[in-house]
Order: C-alpha cells, then structure tokens, then sequence
C-alpha cells in the first residue's frame, strides 16, 4: 500500500480533553482562554498552536489539548461548575506519516477528502479507519498526523504500512 517515499513514526500523544457544561460555553471559554493564555478555535476542525500546545476545537462544546514531546501539561484549574478536563494521552498514540503519495494511501484508510478545505494544513477531522475513532491532523501539504486508541496502534500502523 505504502510508496517508496512514505514515512509513518509512531510517539506517544500526551493530550488532554476539555468540555464545556450546555448554558456555560461563553464563561469556559474564557476562563480556560485566559488559563492557556492564547485564543480558542472557533469552529469544529480549527487548530491553534501556542507554546507547544495544540488547541484542537473536536466538538462545538468540547477541544484536545496537545502536548508535543517537551510541553510541560498546563495546569488548569476549570471550574466544575462551567466544564471538566481529563488526561487520555496514556490511551493514544500519534501516527506521523508523510511522503507524495500520502492522499492516494490515506484514501485507502480513511474517508476524508485531502483536497477539500476542511482538511487544508492546520485542519483535524474526527474520522475513521478501518472501523477504529481517529483524528486526522493534516500537518503539510503532504504529511498529516492521527491521532489513534493505543490499544489499535499496532494493528493500524500495520495495515496502513501494507505488511
């Protein structure tokens, strides 16, 4: 499946997910905006990148908070009355792939259009592969990022390399 030039490296994902409380989205947002020190996405799909934190909106109440490898975890003191966090990196990996041919391979994996503006650079999409939860993070124009459940990242990563 994979060509010549495709790449895929498997890393632990720290990541932590935050969701606002029906009737308190306005005062959560600002309150966890104010704690991470940098804006919000706006819409389901936009990403911010702040001090080596992805800021991914996955849901209109709810976003993951991305850690790379060397960003300390923000401490976030949210409100239990506005919304909740809670840690899920221990429960997924994140597949790095590149390579030119990376749209034709994804296209066999995942039912997300590489070419449409929901998937540009700096987009996530919360999709399939092979019946498995994943997050799509196009990263460049041709390499993207998935976020998958640890508990399938062998099997994936296998059936995506082809072996």
């Amino acid at each position: 499946m994979a060509s010549s030039d495709f790449s895929l490296s498997v890393a632990d994902c720290p990541l932590i997910q935050v969701e606002g409380w029906d009737g308190t989205l306005r005062q959560f947002e600002a309150s966890l905006s104010a704690s991470l020190g940098t804006r919000l996405p706006a819409s389901v799909g936009e990403t911010v990148h702040h001090n080596g934190l992805l800021v991914i909106r996955v849901a209109p109440r709810r976003l993951w908070l991305v850690l790379d490898d060397v960003t300390q975890a923000p401490s976030l003191a949210i409100d239990p009355n506005l919304g909740c966090s809670v840690p899920l990196g221990e429960g997924r990996v994140r597949f790095s792939l590149a390579g030119t041919d990376i749209a034709g391979i994804l296209s066999a994996c995942i039912a997300v259009d590489w070419h449409a503006p929901t998937a540009a650079p700096g987009r996530a999409v919360l999709t399939s592969l092979h019946h498995v939860p994943v997050l799509f993070l196009r990263t460049r124009d041709t390499a993207c990022d998935l976020v998958v459940p640890r508990s399938f990242a062998r099997s994936l990563s296998d059936w995506i390399a082809g072996e």
